[in-house]
C-alpha cells in the first residue's frame, strides 16, 4: 500500500512540474519602469537598481578612442538611428565595465536604460526581449565578464538573439558585453592543429569557426589595452583629486603608487582607483 501511495505522489509531483512550465512565469510581470534607470534580471524578473554606480565618462582616462567609438554608437541608438551591438574585450581593469556604466549616466536623460544580465540568466533572453518590446525607452542589455563553453545554454540563446533567430530583435534593445576573451570562448592548441592550408589560403578548422561565430555577431569590437606607466599615474592623480586629496602628487606618492601596481601585477585603472582610495584614507 505504501509503495502504491509513493508512486501516486511521484506521478502527481511530475504532473505539477509539467503544469508549472505551462503557467505564466514571473518574467511576464510588468516591472515598474519608473523605479530606476537600471535593472538587474533576477529570478525571472527585472529588479530595479536604485543606487547605480555614478561614474562619469570624464572619470575614465586613457581610453579616449574607446569612449569616442562607443559613445557615438550609443548616441545613435538613443536618437533612434541604426546602431550596433558592442563587444568590449581586452585587459582586465582597463575600464570596460565602467564605460558601460558611465554611458547610462551620460544618456539616461535621453531615455537610455540599462539591464544587467548574468551569464546563467541568458537563457531567459527571449522573456527580456518580450518585456521591453514596444517601450519608448532605449535599452542596453549589459553582460559583464562574459565567456562560454560551447555546451552552455546561454551561448546558443545569445547567438540566436544577436543574429539567426526567427524572432525579430527588438529595435529598442542592444547588447553590450565585456570579456577578457576576444572570442568569448577558450582557445586551445588543438583548435589550431585543425587548420588546413590549401595553397596560399588558410582554412580554419570547424572548432575555430564555431568559436568566432558568436563574437562576429557583435557589430562593433572595441579592444582595451594595458596602460603605460604615465597613463597609470595620471589615473591615480585623477582619483586622488576625486577623493579630496589636496596635497601635491609628489615623488613619494608616485613611488607608492608604482609599488602598489607592482604588488598587484597590473597598471590598470582599477588598481589606480584602489590605490587612491587607500592613500586618501590614510591622509584623512
Amino acid at each position: 500500500m505504501n509503495s502504491t501511495t509513493d508512486n501516486l505522489f511521484e506521478k502527481a509531483n511530475a504532473l505539477l512540474d509539467r503544469l508549472e512550465r505551462l503557467l505564466p512565469s514571473s518574467s511576464s510581470i510588468e516591472p515598474d519602469w519608473d523605479a530606476a534607470n537600471a535593472f538587474r534580471w533576477e529570478q525571472g524578473r527585472l529588479a530595479p537598481v536604485t543606487h547605480p554606480h555614478r561614474i562619469g565618462l570624464t572619470d575614465l582616462l586613457g581610453i579616449d578612442r574607446q569612449k569616442q567609438i562607443i559613445s557615438q554608437n550609443t548616441k545613435q541608438f538613443v536618437q533612434g538611428r541604426p546602431a550596433n551591438n558592442v563587444l568590449l574585450t581586452g585587459s582586465r581593469g582597463t575600464g570596460k565595465s565602467s564605460l558601460v556604466k558611465a554611458l547610462l549616466n551620460e544618456f539616461a536623460a535621453d531615455g537610455l536604460r540599462l539591464i544587467e544580465v548574468g551569464k546563467p540568466a541568458l537563457a531567459d533572453l527571449p522573456h527580456i526581449i518580450a518585456l521591453v518590446a514596444g517601450r519608448p525607452e532605449r535599452f542596453i542589455l549589459y553582460c559583464d565578464d562574459l565567456s562560454f563553453n560551447a555546451e552552455e545554454p546561454g551561448y546558443q540563446v545569445l547567438k540566436a538573439a544577436l543574429d539567426g533567430s526567427l524572432v525579430a530583435f527588438s529595435d529598442n534593445l542592444l547588447i553590450y558585453a565585456t570579456s577578457n576573451r576576444r572570442h568569448l570562448m577558450p582557445e586551445s592548441m588543438q583548435d589550431n592543429l585543425a587548420t588546413k592550408y590549401v595553397g596560399d589560403e588558410i582554412h580554419p578548422g570547424e572548432s575555430i569557426e564555431e568559436k568566432i561565430s558568436l563574437s562576429e555577431r557583435f557589430g562593433l569590437w572595441v579592444s582595451f589595452y594595458p596602460f603605460s606607466q604615465d597613463e597609470y599615474l595620471d589615473i591615480v592623480a585623477h582619483w586622488l583629486r576625486y577623493f579630496g586629496v589636496t596635497a601635491e602628487f609628489d615623488e613619494a606618492a608616485r613611488h607608492e603608487a608604482l609599488q602598489w601596481s607592482i604588488q598587484r601585477g597590473s597598471r590598470s585603472g582599477r588598481v589606480g582607483w584602489q590605490f587612491a582610495r587607500d592613500w586618501a584614507g590614510k591622509q584623512s
